[in-house]
C-alpha cells in the first residue's frame, strides 16, 4: 500500500484512508514500545480498528487507488488485528521474512530445489549461524 501512496501523491481519498491506518498503528506500536506484546494492553486498540473500519466504510471513495486500498483493507480485516487477541504475536512480520532470506539466498545459490536432507542439514548450519549472531 506504500507503494500506492507514492504512485499518487496527490488522491486524497488515498491519503486519508492511510493516514487513518497510520494513526491506529501508530497508537499500537507505541503500546507494545511500552508494555511489550501483551494482550492486556494491546486488546485496548480493538475498538479503535473497529472506528477505523467504520470510517473507511462510511467513506464513499472515487478513485481508482483509494478503492483499491479500501478493498484490500477489507479483504484482510479478520486478519489485520488477530494479534491485539494473543501475547506474544508480533504486529509485523519482520522475523519471519528475515528468516526466509536465508532460503531465499540457497535457492538461489543452487539454482533449484533441494532434498529433504539438505534443507535439513541446511537448518542445522543455519541454526549454528544465527547461535553464533
Amino acid at each position: 500500500m506504500n507503494a500506492d501512496i507514492l504512485l499518487h501523491p496527490y488522491d486524497e481519498e488515498l491519503k486519508r484512508i492511510i493516514n487513518g491506518f497510520a494513526r491506529l498503528l501508530k497508537e499500537v506500536v507505541e503500546t507494545v514500545d511500552r508494555f511489550g506484546l501483551k494482550k492486556h494492553f494491546l486488546h485496548r486498540h480493538c475498538n479503535s480498528g473497529s472506528r477505523f473500519y467504520g470510517e473507511m466504510e462510511s467513506t464513499d471513495v472515487q478513485s481508482e487507488a483509494a478503492l483499491k486500498c479500501k478493498q484490500r483493507f477489507e479483504k484482510n480485516r479478520d486478519k489485520l488485528f488477530t494479534f491485539l487477541d494473543y501475547d506474544g504475536v508480533p504486529w509485523n512480520n519482520n522475523n519471519a521474512e528475515h528468516a526466509i532470506k536465508a532460503f531465499a539466498a540457497l535457492r538461489a545459490g543452487i539454482r533449484g530445489s533441494s532434498s529433504e536432507n539438505g534443507t535439513e542439514d541446511y537448518l542445522i548450519l543455519l541454526s549454528v549461524c544465527q547461535t553464533c549472531k
